[in-house]
């Protein structure tokens, strides 16, 4: 036994043979605990996230101001602000706005819904998994736009058939991003689990559910964003209302103003619900200690 024991040395002390340059006889050096080097990102600002948009409105409004941006490319700042206000005074743009969000909010719904039942039946079934993956990795390929033919042909051109198209999209995010994270679960943490003799329904939620999550809201950020992207489409294919028919019809009478109000809503749309899917994941995953904060 004494030959197994070494001599003991205080935390942080180093021996003549494991100080640096000892035998070399380059000075040693030492580094202050005090000057620590920083390798993350640093800590996060309240509301940090608005600088971008808010530097980009500046230049935008610079750039208008000084004259260097001919408004019969892209309007001021002070046009689209004041359009935006007669377009609310006489209504029109809360009845497009709410048009477009009951489309956007029912196909998130429908694909969020569809893509993580899909995801559980692959992930956690070899049998799900050969018969659902190959297809959906296929769908994956193939835009849900370059389906629009075909989807008009099967559904019209009604409220059904742009609710499908964004439904789609938003669901083939949800499987690619659970599925991989299902399928990424470490396999010592089922080996446990079988050696507990855990039920099915403890598994799912002690093992399942919680190395799941953050794919779930990686998909769901992706799928929020898709949603947006596929209303901008339908809504500017035989639509009579919403927020792109709005932008289609300033188009023919080369409004630009009301185009510009339209982007910036669809902007505002896109930058606070992926603020909202941020702050849920933080609250969800806040167990986790990653370079986010």
């Amino acid at each position: 036994m004494s030959g197994l024991m070494t001599e003991r040395h205080p935390v942080g002390a180093r021996t003549a043979e494991t100080e640096p340059g000892a035998h070399t006889g380059a000075a040693p050096v030492h580094v202050s605990r005090g000057t620590r080097r920083r390798l993350g990102p640093g800590r996060s600002l309240p509301l940090g996230r608005l600088i971008g948009p808010a530097l980009l409105i500046l230049a935008w409004w610079a750039a208008s101001a000084s004259g260097q941006l001919d408004p019969r490319i892209l309007s001021s700042p002070g046009t689209v602000l004041a359009t935006a206000a007669d377009l609310i005074e006489s209504g029109r743009l809360q009845d497009d706005v709410l048009i477009s969000l009951r489309r956007a909010g029912l196909g998130l719904f429908f694909g969020v819904s569809a893509g993580v039942v899909l995801a559980v039946a692959a992930g956690l079934s070899r049998s799900g998994e050969y018969l659902l993956d190959g297809p959906l990795q296929i769908k994956r390929a193939i835009p849900s736009l370059a389906m629009l033919p075909l989807l008009i042909l099967w559904l019209g051109i009604g409220e059904q058939m742009k609710v499908t198209v964004i439904a789609l999209g938003v669901a083939v995010n949800m499987y690619i991003n659970t599925y991989a994270s299902l399928t990424g679960i470490d396999g010592r943490y089922v080996e446990l689990a079988e050696g507990l003799d855990l039920s099915r329904a403890t598994f799912l939620r002690k093992v399942v559910v919680p190395g799941s999550l953050p794919g779930f809201f990686v998909g769901l950020r992706l799928g929020v964003t898709s949603s947006w992207l596929g209303l901008i489409v339908v809504e500017q294919i035989n639509a009579t209302s919403g927020i792109g028919y709005m932008m289609f019809q300033a188009q023919q009478y080369a409004q630009s103003d009301v185009i510009v109000v339209g982007l910036v809503a669809y902007g505002i749309f896109g930058f606070t619900s992926d603020a909202a899917v941020r702050a849920a994941e933080r609250k969800v995953l806040s167990w986790r200690r990653t370079l986010a904060g």
